[in-house]
């Protein structure tokens, strides 16, 4: 991407090179491949550097957009501060419920900690759904369980019970992102939170 600076201000942008009149002359498309950076400069066309430092995991934080700008001979286009998602329900106030928007007291946006939740109970079900038909025989054939099924769904549900307490702990957003943020130990990879039990079959 490059920026058209004229008199010390960007007047263009071009985030595809094309051609372009600048005053009474006209430049073709090819200068921006073919030209040194140094002569692209001379008539005012700088590459853009971006800065991502501002920039946060999509999951848990809302970016603002770019802001683009001229300083020192270099057009940088940089973020600003992130603000962090809602780690917990937003309900609706008083004064919603007076402008028709909702009952004070009822959910009005559901926060990151129950989405996290829910996306957690449907994987811990597709988990046991995978056993399911050792419980569909017993309770059709009095076909007894192998200890080892009952042993990985009950350590599922222990799991998913210290998972979701860990979830539900978690005191803001920065809190819930470090519980999923991987880290490697010695060649191997964790999280905070863990991970359900899964089962060979």
């Amino acid at each position: 991407m490059y920026a058209l600076v004229t008199d010390g201000t960007i007047t263009k942008y071009f985030n595809n090179p094309k051609g372009f009149t600048l005053g009474d002359l006209q430049y073709p498309k090819d200068i921006f491949m073919k030209w040194s950076v140094e002569e692209k400069e001379a008539i005012g066309i700088y590459e853009v550097v971006f800065d991502d430092s501002n920039k946060k995991d999509e999951q848990w934080y809302i970016n603002t957009n770019q802001s683009f700008a001229f300083a020192d001979n270099t057009v940088t286009a940089s973020y600003g501060t992130a603000t962090a998602k809602a780690h917990a329900d937003t309900l609706f106030t008083a004064q919603d419920e007076t402008d028709g928007k909702g009952i004070e007291g009822e959910v009005a946006t559901r926060g990151l900690k129950y989405n996290l939740i829910q996306t957690l109970k449907s994987q811990v079900a597709n988990e046991l759904a995978r056993t399911d038909w050792y419980i569909t025989r017993n309770a059709e054939k009095s076909t007894a369980i192998p200890s080892a099924i009952s042993t990985h769904r009950d350590a599922v549900r222990t799991k998913q019970a210290s998972m979701e307490t860990a979830i539900t702990n978690a005191s803001n957003t920065p809190a819930l992102e470090t519980l999923y943020t991987y880290t490697t130990t010695d060649g191997v990879q964790s999280r905070p939170l863990g991970e359900l039990p899964t089962l060979e079959i």
